[in-house]
């Protein structure tokens, strides 16, 4: 399966330590950002002094200001020299004093090979990409607004670019492929947090990760690596869209039967969507979602477990159940071997309308052109969000937040092949997040995923987290919220405000 499917991560100037100070404490306006030169390319590293402004967003009906710090830090060597220039936007709230009391939240996206931008621009920070309120696609130009929906008012944020993306980049004779791989990125992300940390005296803060799709993955390494490396507890990890377990969304891999039946509920919510089930579950979303979960559980994962031994009378009932619940034809499931693929799903449920549905988001539709085809050409979800999100980071790094840099902007960059650190296995973390939360029990995790996700549906983290060797004492320490809309569920303006009234509740002690 292509990985792309998950993008959809010193200071060498004397006084940097102080021009990086907590940004209550800091000059704004952006009066040290570098002076473009006449005739030459402005390409900020880790040596620039980063560049402060200061806004204010209304939040819950109150007025929030806020200091944007926006720079680079560096990813340091054994002997204190860089390796590479990792791009960051700090926001913190003015006119709290306490920083042992103010939570801190380190958030990043996936990819491998995605900035942070989505969750930036779409979900957290002050300012988000103007979609139409269902997250599909507005006419260009596109433009920003105000969120109002941000966490910012509970929680200062800081954004990281991993090496590759956004403007992060190796340093001079370095290679940007050593960074391209499980081990590597968590050693460049927890050294960029544990330095953000301390050059901004935030050790006795309460802290949190957010990792969206790959950055879930991220994320629940990160809580080891820095516990093992570094000696950072952290309170709280939002995971968003994301995979733990590898073998429950690698569905094309001959002998593994995980993924079918875990991806049926996503395909019941979105045949739902589409008003494609029996009129008894149209009716009901509930009911229709929790006959797909005992049904995936039960007969659909024996039947698959049994193969061609499967009795014929057995595999009739089996496609017919499949039919009712996905809204396919059953003549297309038989001819799935009962295995229903994402693509083909997305190809076929809508096809007597000429219409193919997204991956990250099943609502969102398209027209490919190619009624023969056996999958969608691409991705209208995708689609949807690459414009809006593009023209907005571009926009906003220079214009409000006054950083100059002339290099492209990578909302998402290729940085295949990545090493896992696995051979003949499928990638898995929920080994190491289950050591820390055995060590830290304090530490909660809130688990987010959209109804509407064919990319990494909700009930494939169910799975991985219900297969997690954690105490049970502890498994009270996992919440999870499931939404209407998919993978980028904030892009649906009622999915944004649910996913802020949560996170709110889920930061207080």
């Amino acid at each position: 399966m292509n990985m792309l499917r998950w993008i959809l991560f010193v200071a060498l100037v004397a006084g940097l330590r102080a021009a990086a100070a907590p940004a209550t404490n800091s000059p704004v306006a952006g009066t040290n950002a570098p002076a473009p030169r006449s005739g030459t390319a402005t390409v900020p590293d880790a040596t620039h002094k980063p560049v402060f402004t200061t806004n204010t967003v209304t939040i819950a009906g109150q007025p929030v200001t806020y200091v944007a710090e926006t720079g680079m830090l560096p990813v340091l060597k054994p002997d204190g020299t860089s390796r590479a220039s990792v791009f960051y936007v700090a926001y913190t709230r003015v006119g709290q004093t306490n920083a042992a009391t103010r939570p801190v939240m380190f958030c990043f996206n996936g990819g491998p090979g995605s900035s942070s931008v989505w969750l930036h621009l779409g979900a957290l920070g002050p300012r988000r990409v103007k979609m139409n309120d269902d997250g599909t696609l507005p006419p260009p130009p596109f433009g920003l607004v105000d969120n109002e929906y941000s966490i910012l008012d509970g929680s200062d944020l800081v954004f990281i670019d991993p090496v590759a993306t956004g403007f992060s980049r190796p340093t001079k004779d370095e290679k940007a492929d050593q960074f391209f791989g499980n081990a590597a990125d968590l050693d460049s992300i927890g050294d960029f947090i544990r330095l953000w940390t301390t050059r901004h005296e935030r050790w006795l803060s309460p802290k949190y990760l957010c990792g969206e799709s790959y950055g879930v993955y991220r994320a629940a390494g990160l809580a080891d690596h820095l516990r093992s490396r570094y000696g950072m507890y952290l309170n709280g990890l939002v995971l968003v869209s994301g995979v733990l377990d590898f073998s429950t969304i690698f569905y094309n891999n001959p002998g593994n039967d995980i993924p079918y039946p875990l991806y049926l509920p996503a395909y019941t919510a979105t045949a739902h969507f589409h008003q494609k089930l029996p009129p008894d579950l149209q009716a009901d979303l509930p009911k229709a979602l929790a006959e797909a979960r005992t049904f995936a559980k039960g007969e659909y994962a024996s039947a698959l477990q049994q193969g061609n031994a499967l009795p014929a009378t057995e595999r009739e009932k089996v496609v017919a159940e499949l039919a009712r619940l996905t809204g396919l034809k059953p003549s297309v499931i038989e001819n799935l071997n009962l295995r229903v693929d994402e693509g083909v799903f997305r190809k076929e449920l809508l096809r007597d309308q000429g219409l193919i549905l997204g991956a990250y988001d099943a609502r969102i539709t398209g027209r490919d052109g190619d009624p023969a085809s056996p999958g969608p050409d691409f991705d209208p979800s995708s689609a949807a969000t690459t414009g809006p999100f593009s023209a907005a980071i571009n926009a906003y790094v220079r214009g409000e937040l006054k950083f100059e840099d002339d290099l492209p902007y990578e909302t998402l960059a290729s940085v295949q092949p990545w090493n896992y650190g696995v051979r003949d296995s499928y990638p898995i973390i929920t080994r190491r997040l289950a050591y820390t939360m055995n060590q830290n029990p304090y530490m909660r995790l809130l688990v987010f995923g959209g109804r509407c996700d064919l990319v990494c549906p909700i009930d494939t983290v169910h799975y991985a987290l219900d297969h997690m060797p954690v105490d049970a004492a502890y498994r009270t320490n996992i919440i999870y919220d499931e939404f209407d809309a998919g993978h980028m569920m904030y892009v649906n303006l009622p999915d944004l405000k649910k996913m802020q009234a949560e996170m709110e509740k889920f930061l207080k002690p």
